[in-house]
């Protein structure tokens, strides 16, 4: 995907950095980082990459904050978890931030799980942190995160 980010940041130049993980077979999924600016920014990175050629065939797009290694499954899953909630994702009451969007578009013809041969849904998820203007009514949290000598001392706890 290294040789292709260039590209997408000549489109997106908020883009950190992009990754499709195995798990996903190389296109179903696609885990984002972008250096977030302003509300909803998440959306249009979502919405711009299923319209970028082969991009189109995606279902499921998670976005992350720029401090996350999208190559890293785990730190993007943990941000997944960290970042969202269920009931935000799908609610759309009037001033509500929804967290996920729905939409349908093309699928890979080769795809089964589609009701319809080449067509079929598409899933995006703002996993990103919450920003003035999206809704969130209080201060988001830092990441707390354990410094080297804690880390050191946890690793020697569980592996002697």
């Amino acid at each position: 995907m290294k040789l292709f980010l260039p590209i997408f940041k000549m489109n997106f130049p908020e883009i950190v950095d992009i990754a499709l993980p195995a798990e996903g077979v190389f296109h179903n999924l696609v885990f984002v980082s972008i250096k977030k600016t302003y509300p909803m920014q998440a959306y249009k990175i979502m919405h711009g990459l299923w319209g970028m050629g082969q991009m189109m065939f995606t279902k499921y797009i998670i976005v992350v904050d720029d401090d996350v290694d999208v190559h890293n499954t785990s730190e993007v899953l943990f941000r997944l978890c960290a970042n969202t909630d269920p009931q935000r994702a799908c609610r759309t009451e009037a001033g509500r931030r929804r967290e996920s969007i729905f939409t349908k578009g093309p699928s890979d013809v080769l795809d089964h799980a589609t009701s319809e041969i080449a067509s079929g849904s598409k899933l995006g998820i703002d996993a990103t942190k919450k920003i003035s203007g999206e809704g969130f009514k209080r201060p988001w949290p830092p990441l707390i995160k354990m410094d080297a000598a804690v880390k050191a001392k946890v690793e020697k706890f569980f592996n002697p």
